[in-house]
Formats: C-alpha cells, structure tokens, sequence
C-alpha cells in the first residue's frame, strides 16, 4: 500500500465516525464539533485530488463561517430536551423509511458508477493559477459584472440601513 492510499484510508474513517458523531450525538455542540472535523476531513480529500483552492475555499467558508455561526444560534438557542417536544412514533418509522430508500438509491448510483481512475499526464488540474487564467481570460467580463453587481448590492444595503439623521 501506498501513502496516499494510507492517507487517504485514515481520513476516509476519521471522516466516517465524525459523521456518526454528527447524527448520533445527543448534545448539539458535540454535533456541530464533530460537523466541523467532517468539514476539515473533506477538505483533505480535496487537497489529495489536487484541488487546493476548493480545499482552503471549503474550510473558510463551511468551517469558519457557518459552522460558527451555528454555534452561535445553538448556543443563543438554550436547547434543553425537557422543553423539548417529543417526536410521534410515526414520524421516526418515516424517517426511517425514508433514510433507507435514499440508502438503496445511493447503493444503486454507485452500482451502475464507473469507478476507474482518471489517468491524465496533467497533475496541475485543480491548481489556482489555472483556476486565475481561465478567469481573467475567458470569463473576464462577466466577472467584472458581477463585481459591479456585487458592490452595488453593498451600496444598496448601507442606504437601507442608514437611519434618517
């Protein structure tokens, strides 16, 4: 066995139990905790895809900031199970029901899925300098639009939330 088959295993489990740890946990900020190390986990599975730019574009976005703020709202929330109302048994065999024929759609996606390796000489793929020319080259323009559009929304919204002096 290779590293990177190595590597790739031991971030496959770690990513494997957080992501029980995410559906099995009973207090929400372990949740939300072990959310955030499946998040970390992903994002080393990009970087072995050689996709920098997506690894370190998911741990700002998804780790840093929804992540926090869900943290905030459980912990703004006050969860406590004893007000709490308790879900119908019916619900939870739907639930249920439902979960395994999602399961049963995924087995039968993966079966019919090719799963042979990519076999390509270029090992610069997901590397942001290709990421950079293909932006400023061929989608010039409709990036610089959505910049205007972007810092007119800004302007728009300081109006908004300007109060009458």
């Amino acid at each position: 066995m290779s590293l990177q088959q190595i590597v790739f295993g031991v971030l496959s489990i770690i990513s494997i139990i957080s992501a029980l740890g995410v559906i099995l946990s009973k207090n929400p900020v372990t949740s939300v905790l072990c959310l955030i190390v499946t998040f970390f986990t992903i994002a080393g599975h990009y970087i072995m895809l050689n996709a920098q730019f997506l690894a370190v574009v998911h741990i700002i976005v998804y780790a840093g900031a929804i992540m926090v703020l869900f943290l905030f709202v459980i912990m703004l929330m006050n969860l406590n199970a004893e007000i709490e109302p308790q879900k119908r048994n019916w619900l939870k065999y739907a639930g249920a029901i439902s979960g395994g024929a999602l399961l049963l759609v995924l087995l039968g996606a993966l079966r019919e899925a090719d799963v042979t390796p990519l076999q390509s000489g270029s090992t610069d793929i997901g590397l942001i300098s290709n990421l950079g020319k293909t932006l400023f080259n061929q989608y010039v323009v409709p990036f610089e639009v959505s910049s205007i559009l972007f810092l007119s929304a800004m302007v728009g919204a300081v109006v908004i939330g300007k109060k009458e002096a």
